[in-house]
C-alpha cells in the first residue's frame, strides 16, 4: 500500500558516535523523501563528527575516524539538510526517542531553530512493537519477506523502514493510511521536548518527568525554586529541552505582567 500523504514525508536514519543525545554526534545521515505523488528522493551524507568515534560504535556501523576525516561537519551540511526536511513530516525506526532528538540537537547547535510544531512524526518501531514486538531486521523479514543486507548502514536501514511501513499498512486494516493517525499511534507518552524530560499531564500542562520534581508542574517549580532553571541550563541536558524550558519560563513571566 502506498502512503496517503498530504505533504512530503522524510524517512531518515542516523549513525552516530554513541547514544547520548546531548553529547554524541552524527557520522552518517540518510534521508528518503517521499512526495505525495509517490516520487522519491534519496540523499546520504557522511559527516565528520569532530570527535573520536569509539571502537565499540565503529563495530556496529563500520564507520571509522579515517572514513569521515575529510567529510564535511554537520554545521557545514546543516542548511542543506534542513532544506530537505523543512515543511515535511518525519518518520524513522525508533526516531521519536533517538533520531529526532539527536537531529534537533545538531541543528540547534548549528544555529538552526528546528522544531516539530507544524509537523507529525511516525515511529515505525513503535508500530512494529505494538503489533509484533521485534527488531528492524526481523520486521523487514516479517513484513517484506526479505533479508536486510548491509544492516546498520543508514541508507539500507532507512529504505527498509520505508518498505516496512508500507507493508504494515497492507497487513493491518486497522491502521489508517493517514500520517496524523500513524503519528499518534506510533507515539508514546506526549512530551514537550524530544528527549522526554518535560511531559504533559492530563490537562495538557507541562510537568517534569524526572528527578525530585517528577510529576510537578514546571511553572510551579520555577516559581518556588527559580534556581532549578539555572541548574538545568548549566547541566548536561539537551539543547531542545533547555529551549522548551526557557519558553515556559518566558511565558510565565509574560503572563505575570
Amino acid at each position: 500500500m502506498e502512503l496517503n500523504l498530504t505533504r512530503p514525508m522524510c524517512f531518515f536514519d542516523l549513525e552516530t558516535t554513541g547514544i547520548n543525545i546531548s553529547k554524541d554526534r552524527i557520522v552518517e545521515i540518510s534521508i528518503v523523501k517521499i512526495f505525495p505523488n509517490g516520487n522519491k528522493e534519496v540523499k546520504t551524507w557522511l559527516v565528520n563528527p569532530e570527535m573520536p568515534i569509539p571502537a565499540e560504535t565503529t563495530a556496529v556501523h563500520g564507520i571509522t575516524d579515517e572514513k569521515v576525516a575529510n567529510e564535511p561537519t554537520f554545521k557545514e551540511l546543516s542548511t542543506t539538510i534542513y532544506e530537505v526536511i523543512k515543511n515535511c513530516d518525519l518518520a524513522g525506526f525508533n526516531s521519536n526517542r533517538f533520531d529526532i532528538p539527536l537531529l534537533a540537537e545538531e541543528l540547534l547547535r548549528a544555529d538552526i531553530d528546528f522544531d516539530m510544531k507544524s509537523a507529525v512524526a511516525v515511529d515505525v518501531q513503535t508500530i512494529f512493537h505494538k503489533m509484533e514486538k521485534r527488531t528492524l531486521e526481523a520486521a523487514y523479514k516479517f513484513y517484506c519477506n526479505k533479508t536486510l543486507e548491509d544492516a546498520h548502514s543508514a541508507e539500507a536501514d532507512t529504505l527498509a523502514t520505508y518498505e516496512v511501513l508500507k507493508a504494515q499498512l497492507d497487513r493491518y486494516p486497522e491502521l489508517e493510511n493517514d500520517m496524523k493517525f500513524l503519528s499518534e499511534f506510533s507515539s508514546r507518552k506526549q512530551f514537550a521536548d524530544y528527549a522526554g524530560f518535560i511531559a504533559y499531564d492530563e490537562e495538557g500542562k507541562e510537568v517534569f518527568s524526572f528527578g525530585k520534581h517528577k510529576g510537578k508542574l514546571v511553572e510551579e517549580v520555577l516559581d518556588k525554586e527559580p534556581g532549578y532553571f539555572g541548574w538545568i541550563q548549566n547541566a548536561d541536558f539537551p539543547l531542545y529541552t533547555k529551549k522548551v524550558l526557557t519558553a515556559i519560563r518566558l511565558r510565565k513571566l509574560n503572563t505575570s505582567f
